[in-house]
């Protein structure tokens, strides 16, 4: 059985069902996840958190990898249908020793795909490429074959959506909530199940667009990074006069927002409102921010007496950088919220109760409150295809040498700093691309220098995908 290597990426397994993933390969790749886990911890079993999407082709594969890991002589906590922060709830709160969740996040139907992770002590450590994905695949591609000699079992574990929102309450005490009236749209997907019991709890009246699990995605796909899957939910914000509306991924890790205006609100402001009020509860704690845009979180950390550092982008190697730094919180432009009490991983349940509990405290509209802390205009990622005789090492080189009069960085592609702007131009983990994005003072300065350096990027031989 030939297994296609490049389904181990930078962050997890994912490939096309079933010409890459499908019942028959399965059991191997789960095998050499239980193979590499057990070597990790030196043991002969351990105790395996499962859960899945709402994916077609994930209720066959999950019964695949669940009856592969009995017969390993796994303790198999079988979660069921579960977002991908639920399951890291699953992993850490319960004290599990590791997990695996079937699930290819916001990709299209077709595809489907394995997260995975560890525990150590109060940290979630997911694998990826710099924690052990690489000898995961060299145990998948041998040929070695794993014999258990005792026999597993399946414990089942329902109540872990509803501990995830009790432990939010605790930790977050949203009191004397408004009562907001919000527009959701999950796109058919994972984060329905935390919404509506969430939204179960609170004040607040919610709308709901799309709220039938269906793998197929017919209103969208849950990818709120494409703005065009946004369109819906910005015009029904305006129509029901809602205070914001909320749009989750296709597994539920990352979340974007919508003002009352209708408009959407760039993470990175989302994460300096939220910044602002950690820090202020937390003085002098450290705020991670990836390298993309830095400026904006930047000031509203240091205003509120925090410490931010730069880091790489990517969720895996946050979750790695938080826990070697003891890091608070993080947000990362593309969506995703990290916290030092979910193990370093992300939670979209307490990004959520955050914020309506500072739009109360403050009593200020949501557009308001990002405008309070942006302090620099933002480019939006835009996304060049090199022809296969070009090297993206010679790009960044290339455009190097074009602006070396400014502060340079290799820490995560190449960014380069002068006093009223900045930008990083990197290669992308996930996918073929070289990925730009730009950041100043003011709007007129970021489209002047992204035209600057777009142009330098096609003189190259790149082409931009539009």
């Amino acid at each position: 059985m030939t297994i296609n290597p490049s389904i181990f990426k930078a962050y997890d397994i994912r490939g096309i069902y079933p010409q890459d993933i499908n019942q028959e390969n399965i059991g191997k790749i789960i095998t050499g996840i239980y193979t590499f886990f057990l070597r990790d911890f030196k043991t002969d079993t351990v105790r395996v958190v499962l859960g899945r999407d709402m994916r077609l082709s994930s209720p066959p594969l999950f019964q695949v990898a669940k009856k592969t890991m009995v017969s390993l002589g796994a303790t198999v906590i079988d979660i069921g249908l579960s977002s991908t922060p639920t399951f890291y709830f699953a992993c850490l709160k319960y004290g599990y020793d590791c997990g695996l969740q079937i699930s290819a996040s916001h990709n299209p139907p077709n595809y489907n795909g394995i997260k995975f992770v560890k525990r150590k002590d109060k940290c979630l450590i997911k694998i990826g490429k710099s924690t052990g994905m690489d000898d995961v695949k060299q145990i998948v591609l041998s040929e070695k074959k794993f014999k258990s000699l005792r026999k597993g079992r399946i414990i089942k574990n329902t109540n872990v959506l509803k501990d995830e929102i009790e432990f939010a309450f605790k930790a977050i005490k949203p009191a004397n909530l408004k009562t907001f009236k919000v527009v959701a749209d999950p796109g058919n997907a994972m984060g329905i199940l935390y919404l509506k019991e969430l939204f179960s709890k609170l004040p607040c009246q919610l709308k709901k667009m799309n709220f039938e699990l269906d793998g197929r995605f017919p209103a969208h796909q849950p990818d709120p990074m494409d703005l065009k899957n946004l369109v819906d939910l910005e015009k029904k914000v305006i129509e029901e006069k809602a205070d914001l509306g909320i749009a989750p991924d296709g597994d539920g890790d990352r979340v974007f927002f919508v003002d009352e205006k209708g408009h959407l609100v760039k993470a990175s402001l989302i994460t300096s409102i939220l910044a602002k009020d950690i820090i202020s509860q937390n003085p002098g704690e450290k705020v991670l921010i990836d390298i993309r845009y830095i400026r904006n979180i930047s000031n509203a950390v240091e205003k509120s007496n925090g410490k931010p550092i730069i880091g790489k982008v990517g969720h895996a190697l946050i979750t790695e950088h938080m826990i070697r730094d003891e890091v608070i919180f993080s947000g990362e432009s593309s969506g995703h919220y990290f916290y030092r009490e979910t193990g370093y991983a992300e939670s979209s349940v307490l990004t959520i109760l955050r914020l309506l509990k500072i739009l109360s405290k403050e009593n200020k509209p949501l557009s308001l409150l990002a405008k309070e802390v942006e302090v620099s205009s933002e480019s939006g990622e835009y996304n060049f295809i090199l022809k296969e005789r070009l090297n993206s090492k010679d790009l960044l080189n290339y455009i190097c040498k074009k602006f070396k009069d400014g502060k340079i960085s290799w820490l995560d592609g190449l960014s380069v700093d002068y006093p009223s702007w900045r930008f990083n131009i990197r290669t992308s983990n996930t996918e073929p691309l070289v990925r730009l994005n730009v950041e100043a003072k003011t709007e007129k300065v970021t489209a002047k220098k992204l035209q600057e350096l777009t142009k330098q990027i096609l003189l190259f031989g790149a082409k931009e995908k539009k």
